[in-house]
């Protein structure tokens, strides 16, 4: 699968002009933006027996996502949340990977992965108490086969390939995957991770998701090719996915996961899709992109895309979607009330962990700290 590479041609575009590639991407898609499916020799194998509960469950997956997710930007704007990374835009493909998963696959993400979190069974309030700075990341990770929240920009590729190294040795028929984004894509850690996992033959798939952004920097100034044929150079399969589409990402995440089980070694998985929102709540997208870009893309919205493919089933009446909305605002009341109870963190906790058995330098640290709290209480201090 080859298409031209538009950036080696084209000088980069103003924030106000710069257009999607005309040159249209080769991609795995099963549901067009009008929600009608679409054949596909390779992989309807692997959503040919979805159920209509089933798809309807993949809606209110994507349709709480979102919900859950706006409701943290929200409460960012009120103070609540130091920061938030939104998804908006990008349900479809991370509800359609994380629902490819078993219970005893091990996930890896960055720190945008709401979907998979829920998907994985991991609270949402946990996810924002690490954003409110009352935890450190607030589930145990082996608890849901779901790794703790990672801010430095591709690190858990190689934390991933590794688990997914020890995993093959240990003779286990279970897969890793690393989530990721464009941008982490040109970090030399995830080139690491790629090199390893090639030459160990690791169970793992790398899922990136390309929103097409790294911040303000669009993706053809990272790249002359598009991103899933990186993984040619370094013997493994890449394929790009329609990243909207939550069938074709369930689909191929599967096919990948199959590969890793079977020993077929690693896979790059990259979910075409967009970042309808900034790339979190300190950022203003308005400056570096055009509003004709994010219109564009909103008509390929991921949720009004199965809606449209339910409808047109009759898989779901107007009974289901009311019902879902009434499960979305109360999710959305949980999470604000849970927020707002939140007791403040324990400060001694930052000397917990630090060693399995202890060290005596913590232990001093600890003791000065301690003595520095009790200066305030008992009056010694300003």
């Amino acid at each position: 699968m080859t298409v031209e590479s538009t950036a080696a041609r084209k000088p980069r575009r103003s924030a106000g002009t710069r257009k999607s590639p005309s040159t249209k991407p080769e991609l795995v898609q099963l549901l067009t933006p009008e929600g009608k499916r679409v054949k596909n020799a390779e992989y309807d194998k692997y959503v040919a027996d979805i159920t209509p509960e089933e798809l309807r469950g993949l809606y209110r997956d994507m349709v709480l996502t979102r919900r859950f997710d706006a409701e943290a930007t929200s409460l960012q704007r009120q103070g609540e949340l130091g920061l938030w990374a939104s998804l908006l835009g990008q349900e479809a493909a991370q509800i359609g990977s994380g629902r490819a998963l078993r219970d005893d696959d091990y996930v890896f993400p960055t720190y945008r992965e709401h979907g998979v979190a829920w998907c994985r069974g991991v609270d949402p309030t946990n996810l924002l108490g690490m954003f409110r700075g009352v935890n450190n990341g607030g589930w145990d990770p082996n608890g849901n086969n779901f790794h703790l929240y990672t801010i430095v920009i591709g690190s858990q590729t190689l934390h991933a390939t590794g688990y997914a190294m020890g995993v093959a040795k240990d003779g286990a028929d279970s897969a890793v995957i690393a989530y990721f984004g464009d941008g982490a894509s040109s970090q030399g850690d995830v080139a690491e991770s790629f090199t390893f996992s090639a030459v160990y033959n690791a169970p793992v798939v790398f899922f990136c998701q390309n929103n097409q952004w790294a911040i303000s920097e669009p993706t053809e100034r990272q790249t002359r090719v598009p991103l899933y044929q990186r993984a040619q150079g370094f013997g493994f399969p890449g394929v790009r996915v329609d990243g909207n589409d939550v069938l074709a990402s369930l689909a191929v995440t599967k096919w990948a996961l199959e590969r890793a089980r079977n020993g077929e070694g690693p896979t790059l998985v990259e979910a075409y899709t967009y970042r309808m929102g900034a790339h979190t709540t300190s950022d203003d997208p308005s400056k570096y992109r055009a509003d004709e870009e994010r219109e564009a893309w909103e008509a390929k919205d991921p949720i009004l895309r199965l809606r449209r493919y339910l409808e047109a089933s009759n898989h779901a009446d107007e009974g289901f979607f009311a019902e879902l909305e009434t499960e979305s605002e109360a999710l959305g009341r949980r999470v604000r009330e849970a927020v707002r109870a939140m007791p403040d963190p324990d400060r001694f906790a930052l000397f917990e962990h630090a060693y399995a058995d202890g060290h005596a330098l913590v232990d001093e640290e600890r003791a000065e700290f301690a003595a520095y709290q009790a200066s305030f209480t008992d009056g010694e201090g300003a």
